[in-house]
């Protein structure tokens, strides 16, 4: 990220900072678990919604629901799952 920026990795961690509160790695993690979220609401497995948003294990997205929702995914997408389309 910090070649595309063209700053240096340190460089980038302060602006992470300094913008966000938080860090790069916890950014693109964060991007992740909100990329996944939808995947499961759209009626992917957990499996599969773990790829797409690239997650590198099924382990690495339960600990990201687990952390962020007190949750694993499969309790998430049982508990939002919609039962059906609402017109429009």
């Amino acid at each position: 990220m910090a070649e595309l920026a063209r700053v240096s990795p340190r460089q980038l961690t302060r602006l992470f900072h300094d913008e966000l509160q938080d860090s790069p790695a916890k950014y693109v993690e964060l991007v992740r678990f909100e990329l996944a979220k939808a995947y499961l609401d759209g009626g992917h497995s957990v499996t599969r919604a773990g790829e797409l948003a690239g997650f590198g294990s099924s382990e690495a997205l339960r600990r990201a629901f687990v952390l962020r929702l007190q949750m694993p995914p499969s309790a998430y997408q049982r508990r939002f799952a919609t039962t059906g389309s609402t017109g429009g």
